[in-house]
């Protein structure tokens, strides 16, 4: 089991303290990335409290022989034994997914993960993934969800509850706070942390939790942002507040013909470049 609130490290450029101080206050789901360059810094948060730590980090290599030779360089700079989650940061359609599955299953099988998961995966390359792999399932799609922009309502949300893969959410507060909040021209957040007590950051992460099958990851690098974020979990919004939410302030859903023509365009540059 893990908390629904984690913490997440993209840009993160803090101490370990600070994470050592979230995972105390209950955040004890830590994501990172080798693309980040901080897992070292996680690794030194989690040092002496392993047991109480659930790790996740990411590769952006999919050839066989590369995601085995990452996996033992991430364990290597996080100093642990073992990678609660290894997901894959995006797909690739330069490598067969068979080949990058197979390599993720050798690393259960080695004992060197525990969970297999994946990040900004739509629903046709879920498909893919699971198909690819025979003894593991996928727990979990890493994607960016939060009250002001709510594109995978529309079909990679209700696939990840369909299938029983937990959405991980990230940006919960948008690219930044202030973007969110321009989305809000009524005021809503403001009027719904009045009645809950809460901070309007507090209200707009618990929105994403009421939401079944989904945790989300908040980034700070401030200690009394670690402790608000922490906050956000253990209450609900009452379901009368979640619609006022959801009416009121400006989202965005993207259409199913600019996600199928953004997978398009990634995917033939990724071919590309493969060759």
């Amino acid at each position: 089991m893990v908390a629904e609130i984690g913490i997440g490290t993209y840009f993160y450029a803090g101490n370990s303290e600070l994470l050592r101080k979230g995972i105390e206050l209950g955040a004890n789901f830590v994501d990172t990335a080798e693309l980040y360059g901080n897992e070292d810094v996680v690794g030194r948060a989690v040092k002496e409290i392993r047991e109480r730590v659930f790790v996740a980090t990411k590769t952006h290599h999919f050839k066989y022989k590369e995601v085995l030779k990452c996996a033992e360089a991430s364990l290597k700079r996080l100093g642990i034994d073992t990678i609660d989650l290894y997901q894959l940061h995006l797909a690739n359609a330069a490598v067969p997914i068979a080949e990058t599955m197979g390599a993720m299953e050798e690393l259960v099988q080695q004992g060197k993960v525990r969970y297999l998961g994946v990040s900004n995966f739509t629903v046709p390359e879920l498909v893919e993934a699971q198909a690819a792999l025979k003894k593991n399932k996928l727990v979990s799609n890493q994607m960016r969800y939060n009250v002001a922009d709510r594109t995978i309502e529309r079909d990679v949300l209700p696939f990840c509850r369909e299938h029983n893969v937990t959405l991980v959410a990230y940006s919960p507060l948008g690219h930044n706070f202030r973007e969110l909040l321009a989305a809000d021209s009524k005021g809503v957040l403001e009027e719904v942390a009045r009645e809950t007590h809460k901070s309007k950051a507090q209200v707009a992460l618990n929105w994403c939790l009421a939401k079944r099958g989904v945790m989300v990851l908040a980034k700070t690098e401030s200690e009394e942002h670690m402790k608000e974020n922490c906050g956000s979990s253990g209450w609900r919004l009452t379901p009368e507040q979640l619609g006022r939410l959801d009416r009121g302030i400006k989202f965005r859903r993207r259409g199913p013909f600019e996600v199928a023509l953004r997978r398009f365009v990634r995917r033939t540059a990724q071919k590309v470049r493969g060759r």
